[in-house]
């Protein structure tokens, strides 16, 4: 009886320090902090992302959550805080496929694969100024993750995301002058 409560009780740490470094935990903490832009786009709004571009299509066409957040990282305490609360996510369970550190500047690409696909991609970028992380969950073709990754593609996926998603705003005093 005893044996068997030690072991449950063991599980349940286990699997609560599992996930304490996950996407979902870091989403969640910082997306209410000041400075912060966070997407997360639920499945019927992945059609307006495919529009992008066409290799956004034959990506987002698989892909069953996809998260966008950027903030601030002015301090040199704050880009080490985020860096390795980063390095905490990706560090047992992705495979980093692209890595760039210069100083504490960081831009890294990792993926979660089973089998022969890729299941999860990360892409983390941290210039001193700003941080921002890329998230896709769903079924994607290795080779394809790969030259994206080789072409900088994701960099200007979340530039798209974050054009698509203001397409909605109210327009400025400046654009309604030029308009009339």
């Amino acid at each position: 009886m005893i044996k068997r409560t030690l072991l449950i009780l063991s599980l349940v740490i286990v699997s609560a320090c599992g996930s304490y470094n996950s996407i979902d935990t870091f989403y969640n903490a910082h997306k209410n902090d000041n400075q912060v832009t966070a997407v997360r786009v639920p499945q019927f709004m992945l059609a307006l992302i495919s529009n992008i571009s066409p290799e956004m299509r034959s990506l987002v066409g698989n892909t069953k959550d996809l998260r966008y957040m950027q903030f601030p990282s002015a301090t040199p305490t704050r880009t080490e805080y985020l860096n390795k609360q980063m390095n905490g996510i990706t560090g047992n369970s992705f495979i980093e496929i692209y890595r760039k550190n210069d100083n504490l500047k960081r831009n890294v690409v990792s993926v979660r694969e089973k089998k022969s696909a890729v299941k999860e991609i990360l892409i983390y970028n941290n210039n001193n100024l700003n941080g921002s992380f890329l998230y896709f969950k769903g079924n994607f073709d290795p080779a394809k993750v790969r030259e994206m990754a080789k072409n900088e593609e994701f960099q200007k996926l979340g530039n798209g995301l974050i054009e698509q998603f203001n397409m909605g705003t109210a327009p400025t005093v400046d654009q309604e002058d030029k308009e009339n």
